[in-house]
């Protein structure tokens, strides 16, 4: 039988050479994979009552959203989106799935900024990824307000899955107190100020009436 050991040196240095070949482009795809992750904050300045007030918004890549299913992080990335985080936020927001269409559906809601607007998408799961509903489009400055004693402007817009029981408790003091829906509706929030709640209905969006 012919000597193993040189043989087994010989594939020891091969594994060697490789990992060391490896290391390197798993470490360049980690640093790439981390700053396609990363927030970018916008900054800049707005004319208010006749004199110039910073602002800044902090925004996240589609990719800081791992759970959004893939068809509809390649239809946010073709359109170029990044999502804008309100001044308030302490972890990432502005994405969120509820049973927006039906009940038990799985549903996805998005606000979506590209250069000086910010779209509020709706993606259904009974519908193609690649056309979503546009439910409100506004300009991106026409969604800052002042935050703190500096009087710098921060981004207000913030959405939030709300549940039957939730819309039923905020229609508490109503006189005539609607039934609950029977599956989820989007909540559309000023920070600070006040909140709309959209309902999917009918093959039509409205506006729940609260107290």
């Amino acid at each position: 039988m012919a000597p193993r050991g040189p043989v087994r040196r010989w594939g020891l240095m091969a594994c060697w050479a490789a990992a060391l070949v490896v290391w390197p482009l798993a470490a360049g795809l980690g640093a790439q994979q981390a700053a396609t992750t990363r927030p970018t904050v916008e900054m800049g300045q707005l004319s208010v009552g006749g004199r110039d007030v910073p602002y800044r918004i902090r925004n996240l890549p589609v990719s800081s959203f791992p759970e959004l299913p893939a068809p509809i992080a390649v239809t946010l990335d073709g359109l170029g989106c990044v999502i804008p985080q309100t001044y308030e936020a302490h972890r990432p927001e502005n994405v969120i799935h509820a049973s927006l269409e039906r009940p038990g559906s799985v549903d996805w809601a998005v606000l979506c900024s590209v250069r000086d607007q910010v779209r509020l998408l709706v993606f259904f799961a009974s519908a193609s990824a690649r056309d979503p509903e546009v439910l409100a489009t506004v300009a991106k400055t026409d969604r800052l307000q002042p935050h703190d004693s500096t009087g710098e402007l921060g981004f207000n817009w913030g959405i939030d899955p709300a549940t039957p029981k939730r819309i039923h408790e905020a229609q508490a003091g109503m006189l005539h107190r609607p039934t609950a829906p029977d599956h989820d509706c989007l909540a559309d929030s000023t920070v600070d100020q006040k909140t709309v709640y959209h309902l999917y209905q009918d093959g039509a969006w409205r506006k729940v009436e609260v107290d």
